[in-house]
């Protein structure tokens, strides 16, 4: 069975209710100080942290002196405005403590949803974790409108354990698992231990969105399951409310966890396969050979660029003889692609007016 220590790469949702107090409108300091400890724990043993949080519209409302009731769009937008800026700082300075950098990353469902913004947010949270940086990410709620909203955050925080090749995603609740039944309701409900795949029969005890939990319920963070598990991601449903939340689920809290379907590397490069190729780019003998030991496509080994295709799009990569190699996803479109063909990186800025955004395609943007 999976365990925390196990992790390379971890994503920790963290929601509204555990930062801030209902009553009073108040960050949970002392929570917050903990959780912090916990990640600085995990990242001096060598793990990656992304952390999604909620708690800007919470902490924002209160500021503002917004009802406690259910807010209007616009109401919502201007608590996350004034909100965000004391969630990043208070997560910057718990973390500062520890010696650790936090970064605010704001992201939107059309982020994970557009091929180009899909790739320009894994390049910033990779570009952060290599850094040394605890991303913080939020839903872009001063912007989002219902059409562009993720609408949960236990989904959010599957995408992006998805988008960032995590291997553990840790959804910290107000229960401690996924149970048969609604516990509130149900003497009789138990605890599932390990679910190493999503049936009906698991769907059907989720029960409906409003099913006691917080706001989502138990039918949210099975999707959260199915989203991250397809992607090669452990996740776990653990009580979140204790202090040190993480460190007690690796001492053996209870929690329910849902097993990966194979390596979040391997699920990546199957999905880039199964792409539609939107044109092609021939390389040399030598690109092809150093392709095959796992290195990205740099320009200099390009020899053609054909089709019509976009920053993100998925293109074939052929060899001089017309075999195809493997598809990867571009970092530059077409036009700029045959612009840099044959070029060193040092050269590019001066053909295209802007710095190379690194190889043309990425190894682990790419399938052989």
């Amino acid at each position: 069975m999976a365990t925390v220590r196990d992790a390379k790469r971890l994503v920790i949702k963290i929601g509204s209710a555990l930062l801030v107090d209902r009553a009073s409108g108040a960050l949970r300091a002392e929570w917050l100080a903990s959780l912090a400890e916990d990640v600085a724990r995990l990242r001096a043993r060598g793990t990656d942290v992304i952390l999604v949080s909620s708690g800007s519209i919470a902490l924002g409302r209160g500021v503002l002196g917004l009802p406690a009731t259910d807010l209007s769009l616009e109401q919502s937008q201007a608590a996350a405005a004034v909100g965000q800026i004391r969630l990043a700082g208070a997560y910057d300075a718990a973390l500062a403590r520890h010696g650790l950098t936090s970064a605010q990353v704001l992201v939107t469902l059309e982020d994970s949803a557009d091929r180009r913004r899909y790739l320009n947010s894994r390049a910033t949270l990779e570009q952060l974790l290599r850094l040394g940086a605890v991303p913080i990410v939020n839903e872009n709620d001063t912007v989002a409108t219902d059409e562009i909203r993720y609408g949960d955050n236990d989904r959010m925080a599957a995408q992006v354990a998805v988008t960032a090749g995590a291997d553990q995603l840790i959804l910290l609740s107000d229960v401690d698992g996924f149970y048969s039944a609604n516990p509130m309701q149900d003497a009789a409900a138990h605890r599932l231990d390990v679910i190493d795949a999503i049936t009906p029969e698991i769907e059907a005890m989720a029960g409906d969105a409003g099913s006691g939990l917080s706001k989502g319920g138990m039918k949210t963070k099975l999707m959260a399951a199915k989203t991250a598990t397809a992607g090669g991601c452990d996740m776990a449903i653990t009580q979140g409310a204790v202090l040190h939340p993480v460190r007690a689920l690796e001492e053996g809290a209870p929690a329910t966890w849902f097993l990966a379907q194979g390596d979040p590397q391997q699920k990546r490069k199957a999905w880039i396969a199964a792409m539609k190729p939107k044109g092609r780019i021939t390389v040399d003998a030598g690109a092809a050979g150093a392709l095959a030991k796992g290195s990205s496509l740099l320009p200099a080994g390009v020899m053609q660029v054909t089709g019509r295709f976009g920053r993100g799009d998925p293109v074939e990569v052929a060899d001089e003889m017309g075999r195809v190699l493997g598809q990867g996803l571009t970092r530059y479109d077409a036009g700029d692609a045959d612009r840099i063909k044959h070029l060193r990186s040092d050269q590019i800025e001066e053909v295209l007016g802007y710095p190379a955004r690194g190889p043309l395609i990425h190894r682990d943007d790419m399938a052989i």
